[in-house]
């Protein structure tokens, strides 16, 4: 090689070098990205339910494995541990896409058990499917301590059900027997009644809710339609079954509408009507909550009767924090036979 020729290639070595030295700080190559820091008082959360054990609330929702967190006051929170790790595999055979983050958990106790379902889907897609697991307690530090994954409970594929399986909700009837609400979009919200062994389906599922007005509409599609009602919720009250049901958008930030309906039924198969005596399998439902000053949608509740008190659970979109999914609760009164929210927020942002 000519003596030009090196020193052409070790300038060339030079300049790459020093280009590199003075480059790595400005385009952020070697620093770490900042941490996410969890917000004790006004914590990030998507699809929150709750359960009461041993003199702590815990809170289960949408996340990788599952989201937990727990509080002695309903108004600080402390992070817990995934409850599915490892994450279940066998979801990933009729969800190819699924990778662990997992949705719209549901938590109920069933004698000395505790019953955790989730959702492992494909957005926009019902390519969907619901699963279970158990525990003794919920409470890491216990002993008894341990998830042990039960498998699944329902399972919903494009073409063949015109009915999304995620969203699950677990609620008993008065004899007794248990039954699940789940689904979101297609043919709307969807009630089966379940074995006693919590996991089995009893005959087909059947629709309790829709947007639409016309039974007719042909849900059998790959991607979701404009039936957009999702996330229910039901629960038992002075004779009558509330279901409470979310309507239009999540997930959108500063874009999302959602909002906060529900209606009533007598008999926990339906039908269920709104205040106006409108089906909701015809598009009823009496409104809530919803948009407004400071939150540009609140929705996928979840609601309970603690110690004769009720409380009402939701992620809300901070309008004054760019839209950012943040937990609500409020306490829920009954009037006239139907729910109303009172008082500001029990969990809020800082003042």
């Amino acid at each position: 090689m000519k003596h030009a020729e090196i020193m052409i290639r070790l300038k060339s070595i030079f300049w790459a070098t020093l280009f590199l030295a003075f480059s790595l700080p400005v385009f952020g190559a070697m620093p770490k990205r900042p941490v996410h820091r969890f917000d004790s008082v006004y914590p990030d959360v998507h699809d929150p339910v709750m359960a009461f054990d041993d003199g702590k609330y815990y809170i289960f929702s949408t996340g990788m494995g599952v989201g937990m967190m727990s509080s002695s006051d309903l108004k600080t929170w402390k992070p817990g541990p995934a409850p599915l790790d490892p994450i279940p595999s066998w979801a990933m055979k009729p969800v190819p896409a699924y990778k662990g983050h997992t949705w719209a958990p549901d938590i109920i106790k069933v004698g000395d058990d505790w019953y955790l379902y989730y959702s492992c889907s494909t957005f926009g897609k019902n390519i969907s499917v619901i699963g279970v697991a158990t525990n003794k307690s919920l409470d890491p530090d216990s002993p008894d301590y341990k998830w042990v994954d039960l498998g699944q409970v329902i399972r919903s594929v494009p073409g063949e059900n015109d009915w999304n399986a995620i969203d699950p909700n677990i609620i008993f009837d008065e004899k007794g027997n248990p039954w699940m609400t789940f689904g979101s979009f297609w043919d709307g919200i969807q009630l089966v009644r379940l074995e006693k062994d919590m996991k089995t389906p009893v005959g087909q599922p059947q629709t309790i809710s829709r947007r639409m007005k016309s039974a007719d509409t042909p849900y059998l599609q790959e991607k979701a339609n404009d039936n957009a009602v999702e996330a229910p919720f039901i629960v038992h009250h002075d004779g009558y079954y509330y279901l409470f049901v979310s309507f239009d958008y999540c997930c959108k930030g500063l874009d999302s509408t959602y909002r906060t309906v529900v209606g009533r039924s007598k008999d926990i198969a339906g039908p269920y009507v709104d205040k106006e005596g409108e089906a909701m399998t015809e598009g009823g439902g009496s409104p809530l909550v919803g948009p407004g000053d400071r939150y540009a949608g609140i929705g996928h509740c979840s609601v309970y009767d603690l110690g004769g008190k009720w409380y009402f659970l939701a992620h809300a979109y901070d309008k004054s924090l760019r839209g950012a999914s943040k937990l609500y609760v409020r306490e829920l009164h009954w009037k006239d036979g139907w729910p109303e929210l009172t008082g500001e927020q029990i969990c809020g942002p800082r003042r």
